[in-house]
C-alpha cells in the first residue's frame, strides 16, 4: 500500500493526484483518463480489498526444457462500485500475486449499480440496473437485475468479483467454457465495462 507522502508519481495524472488536484477516483473515470500507476488507486481508494481467485503452476517449454512458473488471477475492489481484475505470471507464487494485483489496480473500473428488478422497488444500489452482456474468449455472460435479498445466482468462482464490486443480488446466464476461469472472470469484468459504457452514452 502506497502512502501519499512516500509516493513519487511518474505520470501527469499521478502528479495531479499527489498535489490534491484530483481527489476522487470517479473524477478520473468522468474525464476518461487512463490510470498508469497503481499508487493512484492506493491513494484514492484507501479501503481497497484484494482477493486471490487462484494461483496455479504452469509449464513453459524452453530450449533447456520445461520451466515451471506460477499464474495468479486477482480481483480488487472497495465493495462500493469499483472493481478490477488482473492476471500475473512469475517464477514465484508471491511475485505472481503481486503482478496480478498490480494489473488489477490498473484495470479498475466503475461499476454502475442500481435496483432494476421489477420484483423490487427499494432503490438501493444492490444489483445491476438493467441486463448487460459480457464476452471474453469463448465465455459469454449475461447479468440481470435481481430483487433485494436474493443473493448472487452465479458460479462460485466469480462471486468474489460481484462482492468486491458492491453487488449483492444478481441473476446470471452463461455460455461457453466457464471451466476456463480466466475467461470466466474477465467476461464478468467486460460486462461491468459494458454497463458503464451504456450508462455514459
Amino acid at each position: 500500500m502506497t502512502t501519499q507522502e512516500s509516493w513519487e508519481p511518474t505520470t501527469v495524472l499521478g502528479k495531479l493526484v499527489k498535489e490534491g488536484k484530483i481527489t476522487s477516483i470517479d473524477e478520473i473515470f468522468a474525464n476518461n483518463l487512463r490510470i498508469q500507476e497503481p499508487s493512484i488507486v492506493d491513494i484514492l481508494i484507501p479501503n481497497l480489498q484484494v482477493q486471490v481467485l487462484f494461483t496455479r503452476p504452469v509449464q513453459k517449454q524452453t530450449a533447456a526444457g520445461e520451466v515451471t512458473r506460477f499464474e495468479s488471477l486477482v480481483v480488487v475492489g472497495d465493495k462500493n462500485g469499483h472493481v478490477g481484475v488482473g492476471l500475473g505470471k512469475a517464477k514465484q507464487t508471491r511475485n505472481a500475486i503481486e503482478k496480478a494485483t498490480y494489473s488489477a489496480k490498473l484495470n479498475i473500473i466503475p461499476v454502475i449499480r442500481g435496483c432494476g428488478s421489477w420484483e423490487c422497488s427499494c432503490n438501493r444500489p444492490h444489483s445491476v440496473p438493467y441486463k448487460v452482456m459480457g464476452k471474453y474468449g469463448s465465455v459469454r455472460i449475461a447479468l440481470f437485475p435481481a430483487p433485494y435479498g436474493l443473493g448472487l445466482v452465479a458460479g462460485e468462482f466469480i462471486k468474489p468479483i460481484f462482492v468486491l464490486a458492491g453487488i449483492s443480488d444478481v441473476w446470471t446466464w452463461t455460455k461457453g467454457n466457464t471451466a476456463n476461469h480466466i475467461n470466466f472472470a474477465f467476461a464478468v469484468y467486460e460486462a461491468f465495462k459494458n454497463l458503464y459504457k451504456l450508462n455514459v452514452i
